[in-house]
């Protein structure tokens, strides 16, 4: 059967999509090793509430708000060191490698700064809890694993910094491995402090909380040891790193600070919004904490691709090639969809495979009590999931280039909306957990199509973080040729 002049056509398309600069093969190469890191950590997470549910339900429905508190008192600066990537990115799309070891290091030392003010929480950990009303029992495993995670702070801020060096770079495979072996040595020791099994004692949720800590400490000596090579330090100018660079440190406040802001300002909401769905009960706190598990196996890779999304688009307008930022952004935007539209049907399909290892390690009855609410909840997962994926991808695009101060804004006006959508409707219309998830449904729908405009608006395409530098003299001879070849 002869093929057609059309399927030839379709089939060059597809070839090009694949093969072309920014297409889905160069992506790919970036993305996958971090879609693959993050799915690691997943796992991880997915495992450590497995194993809390096995272990108590109150210690599994302490995990998720004692984690959120956790992270929301950490996410400032880690979202301020995390944006030395947009800065690696920039310098190494402009060619100026010895600029990135002195952005790197200015992202370090803030991790560094943040070390003690976190420590300083630890002894008001019970506060936090106490104040939100949750059970005795609850708040009480809440405190313990606040407490353990904060002596973690250092290793996951500093990490994150060390980590910046090599995806603005494009070396993404470094933090595959890095990140891989650090969320299966946590795994491990879950197994062992949670239960208590070869010789350690049994823990509980205190020893997830431990397990989480040594993970993300031995994550700093991995990156460590892998930047100490010569040819890192040499070519990147890594030990630039210890000194201070006013301008540049200034220059990561300015951009990174909003992007700290504004994880702040949304994990704080997410935060509140979790201690809302407390109040309505232990067993509403568990089947949220199981939904929002099974969603972050869709959720949490395109989280890698976010990062791929900002490395690239910085790359690219540090060569000042804002056309190839685009294309690279629509050809994630593609492969993010082929990964998440399969997932969304899962969830609302076959939902209870999902839940299949939560339900092994609990009585049938008990998990059957929670199962059918779960399901309901995943039905408004495979809704969003769409939005959610738009949301991360538009958002890291534009964080690429620098766009941090309207990120920061719309997270302001939006990220309180299903926290008092919420509230209102528990308060004074009776409205329990499926009204929440309603109010966090909309949420989510909104701001995926805000940062869908921002990214069509290309306001972007003009940002850059780092700073300029002044062409060099043109030779003469080249300039009179360049013109002699356009008059011809």
């Amino acid at each position: 059967m002869a093929i057609t002049e059309d399927e030839l056509r379709q089939g060059s398309r597809i070839r090009n999509w694949w093969s072309r600069r920014c297409g889905a093969h160069e992506v790919l190469c970036l993305a996958l090793p971090l879609v693959i890191s993050t799915i690691s950590w997943t796992i991880m997470n997915f495992v450590d509430r497995m194993f809390l549910l096995w272990y108590s339900m109150p210690a599994m429905a302490a995990a998720m708000p004692g984690g959120m508190v956790y992270f929301t008192l950490v996410c400032l600066p880690l979202g301020v060191v995390m944006y030395g990537n947009t800065f690696v990115a920039q310098y190494s799309g402009s060619n100026r490698p010895e600029r990135i070891g002195p952005a790197v290091g200015q992202a370090v030392r803030i991790a560094i700064f943040s070390i003690i003010p976190a420590l300083l929480i630890v002894p008001f950990a019970d506060e936090v809890f106490n104040w939100v009303g949750h059970s005795e029992t609850v708040a009480k495993y809440e405190t313990i694993y606040l407490r353990v995670l904060l002596f973690g702070a250092g290793g996951m801020l500093i990490a994150a910094a060390q980590s910046t060096f090599f995806t603005g770079r494009g070396e993404t495979r470094v933090v595959m491995i890095v990140d891989s072996s650090a969320a299966a040595l946590n795994v491990l020791l879950d197994y062992l402090m949670i239960f208590g099994h070869l010789g350690f004692p049994e823990m509980g949720i205190e020893g997830a909380a431990w397990a989480t800590v040594v993970s993300q400490w031995s994550k700093v000596l991995f990156y460590g040891a892998i930047m100490i090579r010569p040819h890192y330090v040499h070519t990147y100018h890594l030990l630039d790193g210890f000194r201070f660079d006013r301008d540049l440190f200034s220059r990561l406040l300015r951009f990174g600070g909003p992007n700290g802001l504004q994880f702040f300002v949304e994990i704080f909401a997410l935060t509140l919004f979790m201690m809302l769905v407390g109040r309505l009960g232990e067993e509403a706190m568990v089947m949220t904490t199981l939904a929002f598990n099974v969603n972050s196996m869709a959720f949490v890779p395109i989280l890698g691709l976010g990062t791929a999304v900002t490395t690239m688009v910085g790359k690219q307008l540090g060569d000042n090639r804002p056309d190839m930022a685009s294309r690279a952004t629509w050809t994630s935007y593609h492969l993010a969809i082929l990964y998440t539209l399969p997932m969304g049907v899962l969830y609302l399909l076959t939902p209870g495979v999902f839940l299949m290892g939560h339900a092994s390690g609990m009585e049938a009855e008990q998990f059957s009590q929670l199962e059918s609410t779960v399901i309901i909840l995943l039905r408004f997962v495979a809704f969003y999931v769409l939005f959610d994926t738009t949301a991360v991808v538009f958002v890291s695009a534009i964080k690429g280039a620098g766009d941090t101060h309207f990120v920061l804004i719309t997270t302001a006006w939006t990220a309180p909306l299903p926290l008092i959508a919420g509230t209102v409707g528990v308060r004074w219309f009776g409205g329990g957990l499926l009204w929440c998830w309603t109010a966090i449904t909309a949420w989510i729908c909104l701001v995926g199509f805000i940062y869908l405009f921002r990214f069509l608006g290309g306001r972007w395409k003009t940002m850059r973080v780092i700073e300029s530098v002044a062409a060099p003299p043109s030779d003469p001879a080249e300039t009179e040729q360049a013109i002699n070849s356009t008059a011809v």
